[in-house]
């Protein structure tokens, strides 16, 4: 095997690897907002942490930290609003509504890889942006809906924003070539913490102080903070090194892991046409995996 193809293969593990992380990490968030911790502290807390541990380890690297472009601020400001509009969003939605609302973003990727990035959409890019929004038209349809569908509640439309937000923050990151693995990550969990500390007055919610959390609330937000921290070095690693199209696609491993978790987890149900809906999501997120040849 070629050194291309181990750098391939190790991508697309990462990619997966991130896939799981975000599959079941909605569950501790879920944990520490029934115990009083809204969303918002949560996640400023558990990206402080995760921020703390990767500036200890990558200590040496600090001193080209003031000569990166002022572009990673909105790489930043983006990947920090797609992070925690995902956890609120996850956390008082129902769990596949809100991962399949979040799963148009392969369209999305489609979108702006094509006019942005310059990638040719092809015959099965068509198809897909098609399949996508009849996915979501059938999906957010229901007996008691009139008029055009739309999401339902806030949850709905946070996933929604967050999947467009995930879609601009891969292709950013595709695009910024010229951006360390570990600059990209910092700029992520920065950016949360920077959004999270601008949601708190409009959302009415205080700063927590960290002498109120309990050990067992640590020790969850600790977890955390080390499952944030190892998805986003992979992820940023295989978002570098895989079309972006193909990465959103291969998020989809997402699905089953949150799928299998909520089983499990909830009791929450979905109705046939979301089962219809969000297949057809799925069955287009594939399409867009072939849109191009890397």
């Amino acid at each position: 095997m070629s050194n291309n193809d181990n750098k391939n293969s190790f991508a697309v593990f990462g990619l997966l690897f991130g896939a799981l992380c975000w599959g079941i990490v909605w569950y501790p968030y879920r944990i520490m907002d029934n115990a009083g911790v809204p969303g918002v502290v949560s996640s400023f807390y558990t990206y402080s942490i995760a921020l703390v541990l990767a500036a200890t380890y990558f200590a040496r690297h600090w001193r080209g930290v003031f000569k990166l472009p002022l572009s990673i601020i909105w790489l930043s400001l983006v990947a920090g609003w797609t992070n925690l509009s995902y956890v609120l969003a996850i956390i008082d939605g129902e769990v596949m509504r809100v991962m399949l609302l979040f799963y148009l973003s392969p369209l999305w990727t489609l979108i702006l890889a094509h006019f942005w990035l310059k990638e040719e959409t092809h015959l099965a890019g068509i198809i897909a942006i098609v399949t996508s929004l009849l996915g979501a038209y059938i999906m957010l349809s229901g007996p008691e809906v009139s008029g055009f569908p739309l999401p339902a509640n806030t949850a709905e439309w946070l996933a929604l924003s967050s999947g467009l937000g995930f879609a601009l923050t891969n292709v950013m990151t595709r695009k910024s070539v010229h951006l360390s693995l570990r600059a990209k990550s910092f700029a992520v969990w920065l950016g949360v913490i920077v959004v999270c500390l601008g949601a708190m007055p409009l959302m009415q919610v205080s700063l927590s102080s960290p002498a109120v959390f309990t050990p067992a609330n640590w020790l969850i937000m600790g977890l955390i903070a080390i499952l944030l921290l190892a998805a986003t070095l992979f992820v940023q690693y295989g978002i570098t090194m895989v079309k972006a199209t193909r990465a959103s696609v291969l998020f989809l491993f997402e699905l089953v892991v949150a799928a299998v978790a909520a089983y499990f987890l909830t009791d929450e149900t979905m109705h046939v046409n979301e089962w219809i809906g969000g297949t057809l999501i799925v069955v287009a997120s594939v399409f867009a995996a072939f849109n191009n040849e890397d």
